[in-house]
């Protein structure tokens, strides 16, 4: 699955943790290609359970959650080296890859804020592998504003009671346990732990969006739990947004990481069907409208990387600025989005058929710009950050 790579300006950048990401291309190569091939070709999203042991496979090999320390079942790695691994996930073209790599049900950074026992509880078996969780925090009527949430806590005695509805929730239906954004009266948003199992806690609605990973409402009618489920204790009441705003920062970061990848990936596509495709006595890829598509992808992919790589160690250097992860993520997910159109372009009715990966990439890219904040949602962060709002 690995191929030669260009010389590129982002090599600069990469060269340092280039044995940790040989290592992930060489494991993605030999073990999770080979199970992909056995997936049926109109496979949006793989199994549960193929799913559940990719990710503790790649744990036992230190990749899933590697940024985590050690003492929690990680391998402490900087998250530039976790951005690198995204990128060659996307890279690799494999769809098992992304899924050797934390994401959506995966270790929350709101769970860093955590108790000692919920760390343990929570915390620690993510980074394992061992477990799954989702975060329900968009409502029907607050999405992207999370100070609009209808879903309210109310104390009851020494514990809490939650009642609403959030929608679109990733994971739901695989998911141990579920992160609650509910709001607190006169304190803000408050995040809660709680099982799947607990009483009141359901699943209502299934939306199966364009790219086949299923999103759910949950619906909260009464859910009782008890003190200690408010994460970071007494001190994390009203606390969510401000304690999320590195799991934003740094989920926007990863999103911009996978969108590189998927565009590198793309891109190679394009490059080997106009070097092979023919029409009218030539190859096509000899036609300068087929190059401009390619090349203009390559300068953007390239920008790209750079941008989320330069972001990325700002992170490692301590410098976890919304509006670098919102530059990031905007840049590195219409990017992707624009290169696949292109590459699509250049194959015609071949990348259009069901079964092809251009196929389900048309589909899937289109998502990259909603997940984390849509593009719009950065733009106003960015603005913001200049002094325009």
């Amino acid at each position: 699955m690995t191929t030669a790579r260009l010389s590129t300006p982002s090599s600069v950048l990469e060269d340092e943790h280039r044995e940790l990401v040989d290592a992930f291309e060489s494991f993605v190569s030999r073990e999770l290609v080979p199970l992909a091939a056995e997936l049926p070709e109109t496979t949006d999203s793989p199994p549960a359970d193929l799913r559940a042991y990719v990710r503790l496979r790649s744990a036992g090999l230190g990749f899933y959650a590697g940024d985590h320390p050690a003492e929690l079942g990680g391998s402490g790695m900087p998250f530039t080296a976790v951005v690198l691994l995204h990128q060659a996930a996307g890279r690799s073209g494999c769809p098992l890859a992304p899924y050797a790599l934390a994401g959506s049900d995966g270790p929350s950074p709101l769970l860093r804020h955590g108790t000692e026992e919920q760390i343990e509880r929570y915390l620690e078996p993510l980074v394992r592998g061992e477990a799954v969780r989702c975060l329900a925090l968009t409502e029907p009527h607050a999405g992207s504003d999370a100070f609009r949430l209808t879903t309210r806590a109310v104390r009851d005695g020494d514990g809490w009671v939650l009642n609403g509805r959030k929608t679109f929730v990733s994971n739901a239906d695989r998911a141990d346990f579920a992160i609650l954004v509910a709001a607190v009266a006169d304190q803000g948003p408050t995040a809660f732990v709680a099982g799947m199992d607990t009483p009141g806690l359901r699943i209502g609605q299934r939306y199966d969006g364009m790219s086949g990973e299923p999103l759910f409402e949950l619906v909260l009618d009464e859910v009782k739990l008890p003190a200690d489920a408010v994460i970071g204790g007494e001190k994390g009441i009203g606390a969510a947004l401000g304690t999320g705003m590195d799991s934003l920062s740094r989920g926007r970061l990863v999103v911009a990481a996978q969108c590189d990848g998927i565009a590198e990936y793309a891109l190679r596509l394009g490059v080997e069907f106009a070097r092979e495709r023919r029409a009218f006595g030539e190859r096509i890829a000899a036609y300068q409208h087929i190059q401009e598509h390619l090349v203009s992808s390559r300068a953007e992919v390239e920008a790209a990387k750079l941008l989320t790589l330069a972001c990325a160690r700002l992170v490692d250097a301590g410098t976890e600025a919304p509006e670098n992860a919102a530059l990031a993520k905007l840049t590195s997910s219409e990017t992707a989005m624009r290169v696949v159109d292109r590459v699509l372009r250049v194959h015609g009715a071949t990348g259009w058929v069901r079964g092809h990966p251009l196929e389900f990439l048309y589909r899937y890219i289109r998502m990259m710009t909603i997940i984390e904040g849509t593009s719009e949602i950065q733009k106003v962060i960015v603005a913001r950050a200049m002094g325009l709002g």
